[in-house]
């Protein structure tokens, strides 16, 4: 009798899919978390389960399951020794940016709920490969378009200024205009157009988005910003634009685009003499290589199940797909009159591109 051991490349492969089956229901943790308040009240004081059960209105044996669980991934700290009942969980100080602070950089606690609202579409992805359709982006559900908005809110508070500061001339335009206007083309929740008046007190923002629970929000989070005498919010698809404009934005948006060479071109009709544009989005690879790295590995988990099924919602679709690469921004800048050109702006995830007109740049 003779026994098949596997090869070390069979068992690193398969190691590596039960260790990211336990990352990713640890997610699934998080994320309830999170929609059930259950970290807002264990950083009040620490907790027995009998007591969580009480203040966030939850089962009790529900509550001693997810502490337990938390314990046991080391996200919340208790003394295993001490009886059931009697066992109190504590959230550590230095996780509390990453789960309750919703503009520190460290809150990435968001992705959790993207991966939530994904979770949530599964069922509908094999019949889009199979017939090349499309899941729309409400369909995502509210878990995953607040993630979405979550994830990206601390870095638009954190570090817009650095961003529109590699930009000198086009910040003293916005600073010393008696009344600059910015569009920011597919603004999500609004937190990009809620830090950008705050950053540029004589700026009125329009904020454009499709998804009108997006649009929603975003009105919703302007207004307790005390800012909705700036910022206004639009439901459109910003191949028309309500011009001329400044500055024109499109933050991580620009591979989710059905159409992005008309609204690029709407762009450009829509800038005033002088504006300029900038697009942020995903700081991939400039060529398909693989492996590839974490980054790369990161954007393609996106794109097949959400950002490319979203943009073939709509016939006829570009379905860029989430690792848009710097070549093909170039080449949609170019087809539609602007110079491309790249600031030097340093961020681990994002890539810049600055727009300007082919005229004004004499190209």
């Amino acid at each position: 009798m003779t026994t098949t051991m596997p090869a070390p490349a069979t068992d690193t492969l398969a190691e590596r899919v039960v260790s990211a089956t336990t990352a990713a229901l640890e997610l699934y943790g998080i994320h309830l978390g999170r929609r059930l308040d259950l970290y807002a009240e264990l950083a009040e004081e620490p907790l027995t389960y009998p007591q969580l059960a009480r203040r966030a209105g939850i089962a009790p044996r529900y509550a001693r399951e997810w502490l337990e669980q938390q314990a046991v991934a080391g996200i919340l700290h208790t003394s295993p020794e001490d009886p059931a009942e009697a066992r109190r969980y504590a959230l550590p100080e230095a996780y509390r940016p990453v789960l309750l602070e919703a503009d520190h950089p460290a809150h990435v606690a968001p992705l959790a709920d993207m991966v939530a609202g994904i979770a949530g579409v599964l069922g509908r992805l094999p019949d889009a490969y199979r017939t090349g359709a499309g899941v729309p982006y409400a369909a995502y559900g509210t878990a995953f378009r607040r993630g979405q908005g979550g994830i990206n809110r601390p870095m638009f508070a954190n570090d817009l200024p650095g961003w529109l500061a590699a930009l000198p001339d086009v910040s003293a335009r916005l600073a010393t205009a008696p009344l600059a206007r910015v569009a920011d083309i597919g603004c999500g929740e609004g937190w990009s157009s809620v830090a950008l008046a705050r950053q540029l007190p004589k700026a009125a923002v329009d904020g454009y988005d499709s998804d009108p629970a997006s649009v929603e929000a975003a009105r919703r989070h302007a207004a307790e910003a005390g800012l909705n005498d700036r910022v206004r919010f639009h439901t459109a698809d910003a191949t028309t634009l309500a011009g001329p404009y400044d500055l024109i934005l499109i933050f991580e948006a620009l591979h989710d685009l059905a159409r992005p060479d008309l609204v690029l071109r709407a762009a450009r009709e829509a800038l005033a003499d002088g504006g300029t544009v900038l697009v942020a989005d995903e700081r991939v690879a400039d060529s398909f290589t693989a492996p590839g790295d974490d980054v790369e590995r990161l954007m393609y988990g996106w794109s097949i199940t959400h950002c490319l099924p979203a943009a073939l919602t709509e016939n006829p679709s570009a379905a860029l797909g989430t690792a848009l690469r710097a070549g093909t921004v170039h080449a949609l800048a170019r087809e539609a009159g602007f110079h491309p050109t790249e600031p030097p702006i340093a961020n681990d995830f994002l890539r810049f591109y600055r727009l300007d007109p082919a005229e004004r740049s004499g190209r």
